[in-house]
Formats: structure tokens, sequence, C-alpha cells
């Protein structure tokens, strides 16, 4: 029996996002563009795995959903390839994120097969979507995966082993080591035409940990990958992806054998005499030996062979008699020569004639010049990518993870997002009333949002009043904000929601939410709506309910001069007690009672009616029996 894969099984669960492939392995910017197809990872949230015979974990990351499917990782009789069971059910208990296990009786195994559409074009693991733009296409491989929270018993030895030149250290190990791993769903190239192994087969990825340990590289190690997988794609020596599975070289075995490299070899192999065609062509020997005697060595699971009798070896020959001369050449033709078509003509055609190595020193110096002063960076796709995740991927905990992803290609990408987002949620706005998820979306991309750690829908009036109060203590603080009118009806929509929620604290919250929209009315200059929330207040015969919550002047946008004032006198109030009675404990100094505050804001509103409001107001006062500084002085200004 099968469970199935596709997202449409499971209508709340949501894509949480990896940035993987160049744009992430990536800390160096060659001067030729290095990021081809755009790679993201993409995990459920209602979905994991874990190592098999490890209990289900208590607690997730936020990210998750807050019921998730547990599915254990059964190896395979092939290195590197697993099958996942789904073992447990769990739902989280309580709001600090504990969660219990409901175990599965029934043996139901995952299938890799997501999509049965024909026209889809899979590589490997990877989907590969094709973005219009401005009149031509970027093209992106989606990788749909399975998140394992911790490292793989496959993989069990690999932190441990004897390391001679110290690489990775042991912090980049522990990092990688906690990141766990993912399974993706692509099943060996032998067991493909198999009826069950065909489906049920699935393949350990360990991109997140590449990554980082790409990151701990040296820039001469970043380098001679760049040049390397240029060199490999430019002889088509290799295929286009990182696909590991394939039966021919691609740029995930170029990963491996310098990665290999970076541990086996000790620094000064590195940077003595530093030659960068001479590591190029020592890492291709060193290929070739891998590939005569047909064993290629996974770097994480080191009896996983990444090649075998299926794999092809054509064209693979022409590597055997490569020398420094003939890669100098070469890159000089198919490299420098291209960077030089960048540049300016005046740069360009110091190419023309490089017979001498003085010649070409001048020439590589004004490209590398040119260089330094330019930014040449291959914007568009990653562009691309940002529309198309935000176009699928909008939900709150998605939107967090794709802005983090893209920031770290870019530090442009987090406005891009922001606005593109805006856009999203307009278009959206058109079709359907201001939801709950709307408004949590725009929170959180305006970076203010503070609501519940899952996907849920469950808030309370509590929680939802928090969350206006900040966003108001924002506008206060930034009157001149460029998207301070977003902030104001976003306050407003969350105040909205603590009044429609029917938890037992709703009552004691009703008087200080209709009071806080009072005020935001009356900043944009809707004075009547101001005017019928103060009612809702002033008309109400108990206010006992209303004494744990006051109106909190540091929330309180600009209104008039007079709270202001208030405000002033009451620190330096403060500040005189505690210099005098040296009195730390000063609480309640810049706040005001909620019911008078409705008062105020009803003599504010009525331009015609202030004395009728004003004798109201007095009444009140005078029989109101708990009164802060705040109250009493507003009222003799």
């Amino acid at each position: 029996m099968f469970a199935a894969a596709h997202p449409n099984a499971d209508p709340e669960a949501h894509w949480i996002p990896l940035t993987t492939g160049s744009v992430a392995e990536f800390y160096v910017e060659p001067m030729l563009p290095h990021v081809g197809d755009i790679d993201l990872m993409l995990h459920l949230s209602t979905q994991l795995a874990t190592p098999r015979g490890q209990s289900p974990p208590t607690q997730l990351p936020a990210e998750f959903h807050n019921y998730v499917k547990v599915f254990e990782i059964i190896d395979s009789h092939l290195p590197g390839y697993v099958y996942l069971q789904l073992r447990h059910l769990l739902m989280e208990c309580n709001d600090e994120g504990k969660y219990n296990a409901v175990q599965y009786d029934r043996k139901c195994y995952l299938s890799n097969r997501s999509y049965q559409d024909d026209e889809i074009n899979v590589h490997g693991p990877a989907l590969l979507a094709v973005v219009p733009r401005l009149g031509t296409s970027s093209s992106h491989d989606l990788v749909f995966c399975l998140r394992c929270l911790s490292w793989p018993s496959q993989a069990a030895d690999w932190p441990t082993r004897h390391r001679n030149y110290g690489w990775p250290d042991s912090t980049t190990v522990d990092r990688v080591v906690n990141n766990g791993c993912d399974v993706v769903r692509v099943a060996h190239r032998q067991c493909k035409e198999h009826e069950w192994m065909g489906e049920a087969q699935w393949r350990l990825s360990f991109s997140r940990a590449e990554i980082v340990l790409m990151n701990s590289w040296t820039p001469v190690q970043q380098i001679v990958y760049h040049m390397l997988r240029f060199f490999m794609k430019t002889e088509r020596l290799t295929d286009s992806a990182d696909n590991s599975g394939a039966d021919r070289l691609s740029n995930y075995h170029i990963k491996t054998l310098i990665l290999w490299a970076s541990e086996l070899k000790p620094e000064t192999w590195w940077t003595d005499d530093l030659n960068l065609v001479r590591i190029c062509v020592e890492l291709l020997h060193n290929l070739v030996v891998w590939l005569s005697d047909a064993w290629y060595p996974q770097y994480f699971i080191s009896d996983c062979n990444l090649i075998d009798n299926s794999f092809n070896m054509t064209n693979i020959g022409q590597l055997i008699s490569l020398d420094h001369t003939w890669f100098s050449t070469w890159f000089i033709d198919n490299y420098i020569r291209k960077c030089s078509h960048l540049c300016p003509d005046h740069i360009s055609r110091l190419c023309d004639d490089i017979s001498t190595g003085m010649k070409l020193q001048r020439a590589v110096s004004a490209i590398v010049a040119r260089r330094l002063n330019s930014s040449l960076f291959d914007f568009p796709p990653t562009l691309a990518i940002a529309e198309l995740s935000i176009a699928t991927l909008v939900t709150v905990m998605s939107c967090v993870s794709s802005i983090n992803e893209f920031t770290k290609i870019d530090s442009r990408l987090s406005d891009y997002v922001t606005g593109v987002t805006f856009l999203h949620v307009a278009s959206k706005l058109l079709r359907h009333s201001f939801n709950d998820e709307l408004m949590n979306i725009l929170t959180t991309v305006l970076g203010h949002f503070v609501g519940p750690r899952r996907y849920s829908n469950n808030f309370t009036s509590k929680m939802s009043l928090i969350q206006s109060s900040k966003l108001m203590k924002v506008v206060a603080n930034n009157p001149r904000s460029t998207v301070q009118l977003i902030e104001i009806e976003l306050s407003k929509a969350y105040l909205y929601r603590a009044l429609r929620c029917k938890d037992t604290d709703s009552d004691s919250i009703y008087c200080l939410a209709n009071v806080y929209l009072a005020v935001l009315y009356y900043t944009t200059g809707q004075y009547q709506m101001a005017t019928e929330r103060c009612k809702l207040v002033t008309r109400s015969q108990d206010h006992s309910h209303c004494n744990p919550h006051v109106v909190q002047g540091e929330l309180l946008p600009k209104i008039d001069d007079d709270i202001d004032v208030v405000l002033g006198l009451a620190v330096f109030y403060q500040q005189l007690r505690t210099a005098a009675l040296n009195q730390q404990d000063m609480q309640h100094v810049t706040v005001f009672t909620t019911e008078l505050f409705a008062h105020y804001m009803d003599v504010k509103c009525c331009q015609f009616t202030q004395s009728d409001k004003f004798k109201q107001y007095k009444i009140y006062f005078c029989i109101t029996t708990q009164l802060f500084i705040g109250d009493m002085l507003l009222y003799v200004l």
C-alpha cells in the first residue's frame, strides 16, 4: 500500500523552500555567470522523515504544521537509497510546541510519484519549471523532498571519521550534522522499471550539508570548482543537473571530487605555488583514476558508488591526455576571451594579441579591474524564481522561509520579494476578502509578525490584541514610514479579529480594542467611525472587566498636543519621584484608564457637540474610583 505524495492529498500542507545549487553554494562571484538553473528544494509542513528505530520527536521547528505524518527511513539494498514507511502521527498538544505521537499499525510506504503528467519535464528528482520573463525564459529545478531533522544512519561514520588535515573542522561538522538531511523522490536507475521499487524508492540528499561545507571552502577552492564545472559543461562532458543518480558525469560528480580533495589534501596543496591550472589538471587526473577503477565514492556515504557498469564513458578519454599546456590554452581561449567580451571595446581588444606573457597579463589585469568596478551579477533568473516562489508558496511560514532564502542570494531580493508579495496579496484581495492568512502574510513581510508558531487560524483575542499593539507601536515610532497606512489598516484588522474571538478573555478586551480602533480611525481622519467606536465603550454600564487592560500611551500615534504633553509630564513626574524618594517601581505612569480615554476621544471627535460630551466626560471622571496620573493630567489640560 502506498501513501500519496501529491500535495493535494493534504489541503492544509504548505511547501517550505530551501535554495540549493549554485546560488547557495557560491559566495564568490565569477565574471562569467555560474548560475544556470535555479534549484529549489521543497518539503511539506505536514511530513517528516526519521531514521529507523529512532523515537518520534516531541518538538519540531516552527515551520511544521500542528499535525505531522512521520515516515521511518528504511535502508534498501543500495547504499544511499531508502524506503519511507508511515509509522507515526504527531499532534501538537500545547502552545509550547510539544507533540504527542500516535503509532500507525498498517505498513504504508510513501510513493515517490507526485506527478503523473507526461508533459512535465522530469530531470532526475527535479521538475523543470520554465518561467517566461520579458520575452525570455528561465528554468528552475524544483526538487520535492521530505525533511529529516536527524543525521541518517547510512552516513553515521562521516562525523567521526579520521581527517589528517582538519577539514572540515569540528564546528562545521556539528553544523552539518545538526542540519540533518532530506529524502528526494527518485529511485536508483537500476530499479526504476521495477514494479514496486520504482515507486517506493527514495534517495538520501545531503544538499544542506553540501551548502555548509562549500561555504567553508577557501576562495581558491570555490574558484577551482567553478572552473571545473565550466570546463566540463563547455566540453559537454557533464549533464547540466546535479543528479547523483545519472549514468554520465554531472556537476554532482565535480562537487564530490572537490569535497574529497578538500578533506584529503593539506592546505599547502591549495596555496603553495598557487596555480589554478595545476590544481584543475591534477583533480581531473584523479577523476580519470576513479572512472577507470569504476569506483566513485559518494562523500557522505563512503560505500555508495556514484558510477556502475552502465556508466557512459563516452568522451571521457580526452581527459587522460590533458596536461598543463593544453588546459592553459583552453582556459585562455574559452574563459578569458569570453570575459573580455563583457568589457568595453578598449579592454576586449587587448585580447586580440596575447602572444606574450606580458600582453596576456595586461589584458587579464584590465579585465579584473573592470570586474571589480562593475556588477555583472546575473539577477533576472533569480528574480524569476522569486516570482515563481511567491506565486506558489505564499503562506506565513513559507513567506518567512522564502525571504530568508532569497536574502542569502542577494540582499536586494528582500525588497523585491516584499514588493511582489504586496502585489500578490492585492490581487487576492480583488477576488477574496481580507482573511487571516493574508493579514499574517502582510505582517510577516513587514517584519512584525508575532502570531502562532504553527499553521493555525486558532487565534485568541489576547494574541490578536498583542499583534495590533505591536503594529501601533511601529506606527507611533515611525510616523513617516512609507508603509504606515498598511500598518494602520493591519492593526485595525487585528483589533476586529480580537473582537470576533470567542475565548474567555474577549470580554475584558472588548473596550480596549474599541478604544484603539477609535484612535486609529481618528488618525486617518475617519471621525464618524471613531465616534461609533467610542460610543460602544461609553454606553457600557459595567467596566469592571476593563480593570486588567489600560490604554498604553507609547502605542498612540500622533493625535494632538495634549496627549504628547501629558506623556512628557508623566515621564518627568516619574523621574522626580525616583530622584526625590528613590522609588524605582513606578508602574502605570504613561497609561490611561480605558473608559476615561474613550470619553476623551469622544470629545475630540464631536466638534459641534463638545460641551455636552465634555459634561459626560466630567461626570465619569468624578465617579471613577481608579485614576492614573495620565488620566488626571489629560483631564486638566
